[in-house]
């Protein structure tokens, strides 16, 4: 028999589990043991010792005296002996973990002497310097967030994966791993990982001067009110003749769409726009610069006729629409070293960077965009 463990079941230790595991089989089971001296056979000795203890929590206790009806031993078995009883647990692999990044952290685990020491200790103790153990796996628990222990073996592996996503700045690789996993001093292994990054260093680019403070156009608190839009480009001409980047992002939850274009004409953007109308309906105002596409009366009668409000800012001011002129700084500069072996390439990465985009924790919001947009995280195979 098996079953799902709920939110808090997961937070158990590992001889809690092992008892809570004994209780719901004797419950399932009671027709045909009660009455009939048995054996209960683990490999836990942490749970042979707790029953036979006399200060133990109240909820070990409940359980004991749930025991005490039945006429049982308990037999302490080494896990070299337990392995029939591990596999139906632990195969298929794919029932427990469902993804390979998953997998390959506890394959490392496993063969780590320091992750093996703190899961003995685990096994004796309740707890150790905020370490749990859950389905095999051990997690740090900071701040209330249980993080995925990341053996040392790993961690340089694993930071370099999340950086070469987007080729991205050292704190939005961090964002992108410090709410999911544990890899002490994460910042500086990040640091040393870009800094040997040699397509990050043959895209680097030197800045220009701040520019002045900025007065930006209030933003209402409500998904998908304001939309800001521009145009990226330029780009390489591929195959499919796409040159440019049409890119739209939602003034309050900071979502990303990012459409692939031929041309700057107002006829694509209204068509992109219709696209984003039959999936989220339309924003009640729409922020640009003058560009033709935007300053057109084709544009301007297609606004009237949705009941959208535009309201446009001075080319030559790019700051006074800052958020969508920030986000095609990170699509330039991201597409460009994504796309480095073959320029002509860049639109097969949007799809891709638009979901990193999205996925990605940001500080404004406290969130990433699609937990503001949705209401729940992205499922991601990291």
């Amino acid at each position: 028999m098996s079953r799902k463990t709920s939110d808090t079941e997961r937070k158990y230790s590992s001889y809690e589990l092992e008892v809570m595991a004994v209780i719901e089989a004797l419950k399932k089971f009671r027709p045909y043991v009660l009455g009939i001296p048995f054996k209960i056979v683990t490999d836990c000795i942490a749970f042979k010792q707790t029953m036979n203890k006399k200060d133990i929590s109240s909820k070990i206790a409940r359980w004991a005296l749930m025991l005490e009806e039945y006429d049982y031993v308990i037999e302490h078995r080494q896990g070299t002996r337990m392995r029939h009883v591990d596999a139906l647990s632990r195969n298929p692999v794919c029932m427990i973990i469902q993804d390979s990044l998953t997998l390959q952290i506890l394959k490392a685990q496993n063969s780590d002497e320091n992750v093996k020491a703190i899961k003995d200790l685990l096994k004796i103790k309740n707890q150790h310097d905020d370490y749990i153990i859950k389905g095999d796996l051990l997690y740090k628990s900071i701040k209330g967030n249980d993080l995925l222990f990341v053996p040392e073996d790993m961690q340089m592996s694993l930071i370099k994966s999340a950086h070469e996503k987007g080729h991205f700045s050292v704190k939005r690789t961090e964002d992108h791993l410090i709410n999911e996993f544990y890899i002490p001093k994460l910042k500086q292994k990040i640091e040393k990982c870009i800094s040997n990054c040699i397509t990050c260093i043959l895209a680097s680019k030197k800045q220009g001067k701040q520019e002045g403070e900025l007065h930006p156009i209030p933003t209402v608190e409500l998904p998908l009110d304001t939309y800001h839009v521009d145009h990226l480009g330029p780009l390489e001409s591929t195959n499919k003749n796409y040159k440019h980047i049409l890119c739209v992002i939602d003034s309050f939850t900071k979502f990303v769409w990012l459409y692939p274009t031929k041309s700057t004409s107002s006829q694509e953007v209204i068509s992109k726009l219709e696209l984003q109308k039959s999936v989220f309906g339309n924003p009640r105002r729409i922020i640009s610069d003058k560009g033709s596409a935007f300053n057109s009366k084709e544009f301007e009668d297609y606004c009237s006729s949705e009941s959208i409000q535009h309201l446009s800012v001075t080319t030559s001011l790019p700051r006074a629409n800052g958020q969508v002129e920030r986000l095609n700084s990170t699509v330039i500069s991201v597409i460009s070293k994504l796309s480095k072996d073959d320029p002509t390439k860049w639109f097969k990465f949007v799809p891709e960077l638009q979901r990193i985009l999205n996925s990605t924790y940001q500080r404004s919001i406290n969130l990433t965009p699609f937990e503001l947009l949705v209401g729940v995280k992205m499922r991601d195979k990291t």
